[in-house]
């Protein structure tokens, strides 16, 4: 039987707290001494984010592009982007926001107000220059091509994601 993490915790969670817990199976997101659980992405979520940590990986300017990693934004502010580019190296278990060029969300219906206003200002606040929101059942349609020229030169049919 697993305990939620707060069943033993009292007070506000520091980043110390926050890394003692593991690796669990659920995305734990620190937010100024809170928890934001997610539990794992769906099968959709999680194809989409492959699909644009893919392309996003073949524009990037040989930069590591990773999936669902910790990035300090900033004290007990650790958040878990879907995908997140940096110029940093493989080592360790956290990107510091400096090092991020660009983070991908992938929006999801239980957790869009987090997406959509509440990341996008967080992010905003550690001065990551690009963020990209991605709705999981958007309107894309083939032939509707995003063109990025910075943080680098990318295009993508976001048809292709769904």
């Amino acid at each position: 039987m697993r305990l939620w993490p707060s069943e033993h915790h009292v007070g506000l969670w520091t980043e110390a707290d926050y890394f003692a817990l593991g690796e669990t199976p659920d995305r734990i997101e620190l937010l100024d001494g809170s928890l934001l659980l997610s539990p794992v992405p769906s099968k959709r979520h999680q194809l989409v984010s492959r699909r644009l940590a893919d392309h996003v990986e073949r524009a990037a300017d040989g930069l590591p592009v990773f999936v669902a990693v910790n990035v300090r934004l900033g004290v007990d502010r650790v958040a878990i982007p879907d995908v997140v580019v940096a110029d940093t190296d493989d080592g360790g278990t956290v990107v510091e926001a400096a090092e991020v060029v660009l983070v991908g969300e992938v929006v999801s219906p239980g957790n869009a107000a987090a997406d959509r206003l509440l990341k996008m200002q967080l992010y905003a606040i550690a001065r990551i220059p690009w963020y990209l929101p991605v709705e999981q059942d958007g309107d894309g349609h083939s032939g509707e091509t995003l063109t990025v020229v910075e943080p680098f030169r990318w295009q993508l049919d976001p048809a292709t994601l769904h």
